[in-house]
């Protein structure tokens, strides 16, 4: 028999059984017969070996991690780990290889089903303005390129021109649609993009125009007004631990969440957060380890004090979290991987909006502001 026939049978043999790297797959024989002792001095090595190198023990979770188990036991005892520089050269390169034929066999779907050019910006640690490429089709995601925009004027033209060079390389032919982002610049580039290539239409992000609408709530007088009182409850529990160390210890405690410094849903989600924790924190400001506490005597104490014992303060955390929780609820939606999101945004936007109506019923003056944001 020649060597491709032993293949071929072997690989019609082989999908006769479930692979070994399955949760319910059947242990080899060796495996079966190790002694629970020796089971447990090997997984003693391998959390030896992660600990000592900081491996979050998520990583184990990965069903990667399970492959190469198996890998390495197939082989038997003897078997050498690559070194550091065995990572740095040939490895590196060979999954680079890896990396892109599964590109050029996406590529090729491309041309069949279409896709979708996706463009991500944003800011990293070292304060570089970097923008991703992504392409998504039914196939799933796929990276393309990552642009260091830092030195570069991001006008219109510009990331026009940047768009053009990824467009190019996927094929015009190929793109159904673009999704950018929702500044200014970016929609002059999108009109751009869509005078030169006639059969691709733009659009932007759905999880950035969400964000802006909650920018502009957050903007509101009286919700900027709530969300400063908020940020000083925050602040003064946190930053003192004599209070913090209390309130930890009640049953029902969790922990607030803070606002983030771009995410504008964060400050209604702290409000909510705020809100959930009520009752703890009107516990603190009557009991005696507060009252008797000095720092309840200073100005920062007696605001803290006086925003938490403030009924119109909560009435107010409660309107806005209830205003914007079908917004925040379409935005976890949009803002994942899972599956398509589009057809859930017009519809949220609806059933937001007459949330809001009903919130108020359907008094006008009092739901219009709301809704005229959401309508812009």
């Amino acid at each position: 028999m020649s060597t491709s026939k032993k293949r071929k049978a072997s690989g019609s043999m082989d999908n006769y059984f479930a692979p070994r790297t399955t949760p319910d797959s059947q242990p080899g024989i060796k495996s079966a017969l190790a002694t629970k002792e020796a089971k447990h001095n090997v997984k003693m090595l391998i959390a030896e070996w992660a600990i000592v190198n900081c491996i979050p023990f998520k990583a184990f979770e990965c069903p990667l991690f399970q492959k190469a188990v198996d890998g390495i036991a197939s082989i038997g005892s003897g078997f050498k780990a690559p070194s550091a520089y065995d990572f740095k050269t040939n490895l590196l390169g060979d999954w680079k290889k890896e990396c892109q034929l599964l590109i050029d066999c996406h590529r090729a779907k491309w041309k069949n089903n279409g896709c979708t050019l996706m463009a991500d910006g944003w800011t990293d640690v070292r304060q570089r303005t970097l923008i991703n490429f992504l392409v998504y089709s039914t196939h799933g995601m796929v990276f393309v390129k990552s642009v260091d925009a830092s030195d570069l004027v991001k006008d219109a033209k510009t990331l026009f021109t940047l768009f053009c060079e990824v467009i190019e390389w996927i094929g015009p032919k190929n793109i159904v649609h673009v999704v950018i982002d929702n500044a200014a610049n970016y929609v002059a580039c999108g009109k751009l993009i869509k005078e030169k290539y006639k059969s691709i239409y733009w659009s932007p992000c759905a999880a950035h125009c969400l964000n802006l609408v909650l920018k502009d709530f957050s903007s509101m007088p009286h919700v900027s007004d709530l969300a400063s009182k908020a940020s000083r409850i925050t602040i003064f529990a946190y930053n003192h631990m004599v209070f913090l160390s209390w309130l930890r210890k009640r049953l029902s405690w969790k922990e607030i969440v803070r606002p983030g410094a771009t995410r504008f849903a964060t400050t209604f989600i702290t409000l909510h957060s705020i809100y959930m924790h009520k009752n703890d924190l009107q516990a603190l400001v009557v009991d005696k380890h507060f009252v008797d506490h000095k720092l309840s005597k200073t100005e920062a104490g007696k605001i803290f004090s006086a925003i938490i014992l403030d009924n119109r303060f909560w009435n107010d955390c409660y309107e806005v979290v209830k205003i914007v929780s079908p917004l925040i609820k379409l935005l976890q939606i949009v803002d994942s991987d899972e599956k398509p999101s589009l057809p859930y945004v017009y519809e949220g936007m609806r059933r937001a909006k007459m949330t809001i109506k009903e919130m108020f019923k359907k008094n006008k003056e009092m739901y219009k502001p709301y809704t005229r944001i959401i309508q812009a």
